[in-house]
C-alpha cells in the first residue's frame, strides 16, 4: 500500500503553473527592459549632441565661425555613439543635407543605426540655436519623448 504523505517533490500540474507565471512574467518585463536600454541609448546620443555643440561654440570662440578659413568643417572629436565600439547605435553627422550656412550655424544630427535602428524616436537634431527636433520617427512619438526636458 502507498502512503501519499511519503511522496516528494512537485507534479506535473504544479509544475505548469510555474513555468505559465514565469512566461506571463517575462512577457511583461522583456518589452519594459527593452525600452529601458532605448531610453538610456538615447539619453546617451542626446548627451554627445550637446558635448559635440559645446565643441563647436568652443571652435566659434576660438575662431570668429563655425568654419575655417577655407569654408572648411571643423573635424569633429567623435562621431559614434558610444565612442569607439565596434556596433554603434548612433552616427554624428555634422550639416548633412542641411542648407545652412556653415560660417554662422549648424546642424548636429545623431542617426539611428545597428541595434537602434528601429526606434521610434529616429534622427535626434541639434542646431547651433539650440532647437531641439527629430526627423524620421514614429508617427504620434512626442518631441518630448525624445528630447525631455
Amino acid at each position: 500500500m502507498r502512503n501519499n504523505r511519503n511522496h516528494r517533490g512537485f507534479s506535473l500540474i504544479e509544475l505548469m503553473i510555474v513555468v505559465a507565471v514565469i512566461g506571463i512574467l517575462a512577457a511583461i518585463a522583456y518589452p519594459n527592459y527593452q525600452e529601458y536600454l532605448a531610453k538610456s541609448r538615447r539619453a546617451e546620443a542626446r548627451t554627445a549632441l550637446l558635448q559635440l555643440s559645446q565643441f563647436m561654440e568652443r571652435y566659434y570662440t576660438n575662431n570668429g565661425r563655425y568654419v575655417d578659413g577655407d569654408g572648411d568643417r571643423p573635424a569633429l572629436p567623435f562621431q559614434e555613439v558610444p565612442r569607439g565600439d565596434a556596433s554603434p547605435y548612433y552616427r554624428i553627422s555634422f550639416n548633412e543635407d542641411d542648407v545652412v550656412n556653415d560660417a554662422v550655424e549648424y546642424v548636429l544630427r545623431a542617426t539611428r543605426s545597428g541595434i537602434m535602428g528601429s526606434d521610434k524616436c529616429g534622427t535626434l537634431i541639434l542646431t547651433s540655436t539650440g532647437a531641439r527636433s527629430i526627423a524620421s520617427a514614429d508617427t504620434g512619438v512626442a518631441l518630448a519623448t525624445c528630447w525631455p526636458n
